[in-house]
């Protein structure tokens, strides 16, 4: 008897409902390889919480595997913080059950004599994050998938500095779910006494927050913007930000605008792809808008297409946009005189190394830490006594301004990739045109992600043998251009090919590896950690001679990065 069918058995021995009992056996008489998915293993936090297939199983997202989620975290919020009043606020996006999983889990808190901040109705992630802290709560919960497809849902879990957990906390609330085990350990029978509503009062505080970082008021009255919301969240914030900002000419994409799990008009509400953004572009292109800014479900990634040099709208890649924010604000700190030496940005090691040009360009500091915000917030932890932290981002297109929220967010994001913008048309510029002037000052640097999906247990399995081939057998060349050293985030080390020494990593153990070439590429592989993908980032750098030869080095880059995939055996 396989692991998955013992564990499915204790669920029908359980305290389950009918319906779930019901399914188990359907598939125990007829879907053996659907019981083996929903069981094989239990729901485990990554990067970003807990994400997964809602439905019936361990292995999916569901009263149980939420409950079980909640009343671990309240046991080890009662451990960590004894002798005082604990308070957990929550939010959720447009997915299909959030809303209903959010009340579930506030249930669950009080029922463990937790307080809960519930938000009245969806908002997006960063206001969660902002709550937290506003609130001086020891814990937060947002209910969400990202820009997973509607199938999906999630389970983001934030700490008192309202970042979402890292080690050790993440270790030790998994250790306390572990210890769930059986579903009468849950508490679900809440006390509504114990939850307070957030509404308006909230949205007010975390808009005031957000306009703090305005930093221009150039060329607001002649930007015109097409932005959409994807049927998520930041319809509650984005447009009323930027009203307050001075932007007169905000144009929402209005079949978008309406908060729906089902995303009815795009393949995947996924910011970052050109198919998502394709109606707010016709629309853009219909009425001569600058610029075009899209927002994911929860709020916290944002994509932009912006004018090019030939002028079409196309969309900028997520370091693209990070590296145009740092150099914004860094260089707005500096007009203001606010850069004292102490100040530092940050982004993740597979992220383009362009952000640390433009940093040292202006004598400011910077951070290299693993995938994922969580660490960026940690790095802000850390350093809050002695550093002013400026802004930071990844290549998954988030960005984080200031320090008031410690996760990505696409809100203030979209205020200054706007006020960046506006001050740049007022200059007869686009951000490309920005862009070109950064590229030819730290040379061209170009990116590329690809995503490789393997769902199940047979997909975990895929993923598992092909990061231990690449160990086994790394490639010696990528590109045509000599591979010199291999970074393994997992053993900590990084090797030195041509001296074959090794010199430790001093970063936190991840399934990540990264191969650097004699050219300066930095090619890295790493399984998703809340996804059933595998993902490899391409980074290719060139120097840029001059403005003309943009287009020339561009194409020889991308000639490049293809040449990489069909080495690696992508193509």
């Amino acid at each position: 008897m396989s692991t998955a069918t013992e564990k499915a058995k204790t669920w029908l021995e359980g305290n389950y409902d009918e319906d779930t009992k019901n399914q188990i056996l359907s598939w125990m008489e007829s879907e053996p390889d659907a019981l083996e998915d929903a069981f094989y293993k239990d729901m485990e936090f990554g990067t970003g919480g807990m994400r997964g297939i809602m439905g019936v199983g361990s292995n999916r997202i569901n009263r149980y595997t939420l409950g079980a989620a909640t009343q671990g975290l309240s046991n080890y919020l009662i451990k960590k913080f004894p002798a005082q009043e604990i308070k957990v606020a929550i939010a959720y996006d447009c997915r299909h059950n959030s809303k209903e999983y959010a009340r579930l889990v506030a249930n669950v808190f009080t029922a463990n004599m937790i307080k809960v901040y519930l938000f009245e109705d969806l908002r997006p992630t960063p206001e969660l994050s902002f709550a937290v802290r506003e609130l001086g709560c020891q814990s937060g919960i947002v209910l969400t998938a990202s820009h997973n497809p509607p199938k999906y849902n999630g389970y983001k879990v934030y700490w008192e500095d309202g970042a979402q957990i890292v080690s050790p906390d993440d270790e030790n609330i998994i250790a306390e779910v572990k210890k769930i085990d059986n579903v009468d350990k849950i508490k679900f029978i809440g006390n509504h006494h114990l939850i307070e509503e957030l509404g308006a009062e909230m949205d007010e505080a975390f808009w005031k927050a957000s306009l703090q970082n305005s930093y221009t008021d150039a060329g607001k009255e002649s930007l015109k913007i097409v932005y959409t919301s994807l049927h998520g969240t930041s319809i509650k914030s984005i447009p009323e930000v930027l009203s307050r900002a001075g932007f007169e000419h905000v144009h929402i994409v209005k079949e978008q605008a309406v908060p729906d799990g089902d995303f009815p008009t795009v393949k995947s509400p996924n910011p970052e792809e050109k198919e998502a953004l394709a109606m707010a572009i016709q629309q853009a292109e219909g009425t001569n808008s600058d610029m075009v800014i899209g927002t994911d479900p929860d709020a916290d990634r944002i994509g932009i297409a912006a004018r090019n040099p030939q002028g079409e709208l196309q969309i900028l890649n997520g370091n693209q946009t990070g590296v145009l924010m740092t150099d914004f604000l860094i260089r707005k700190w500096k007009d203001k005189g606010s850069l004292k030496g102490v100040e530092f940005i940050a982004y993740t090691i597979v992220s383009s190394d362009l952000f640390r040009a433009v940093a040292e360009e202006y004598g400011v500091q910077w951070d290299v830490c693993l995938t994922g915000f969580k660490h960026i917030a940690k790095l802000i932890r850390d350093k809050e006594d002695t550093h002013t932290y400026i802004g930071g981002g990844e290549e998954s297109y988030g960005y984080m301004v200031g320090d008031f929220v410690r996760d990505k967010d696409s809100v203030t994001s979209t205020l200054v990739a706007s006020e960046m913008a506006a001050e740049a048309k007022s200059q007869g510029k686009t951000l490309f045109d920005l862009l070109i002037d950064i590229y030819l000052k730290h040379g061209l640097y170009q990116e590329h992600l690809i995503s490789i999906v393997k769902e199940g247990k047979t997909g975990a399995e895929k993923i598992a043998a092909m990061m231990e081939e690449y160990r086994q057998k790394p490639p010696t060349s990528l590109a045509g251009e000599k591979i010199v050293k291999i970074a393994d985030y997992q053993s900590q080390e990084l090797k030195d090919l041509e001296t074959g020494e090794f010199e430790k990593i001093i970063l936190p153990k991840s399934n990540v590896l990264q191969f650097f070439t004699e050219a300066g590429s930095k090619i890295s592989a790493r399984p998703s950690g809340t996804e059933p993908k595998i993902k490899f980032y391409f980074s290719m750098r060139k120097e840029l001679e001059s403005r003309e030869a943009y287009d020339s080095t561009l194409n020889t880059l991308n000639k490049s990065i293809k040449q990489c995939i069909t080495d690696l055996g992508l193509a």
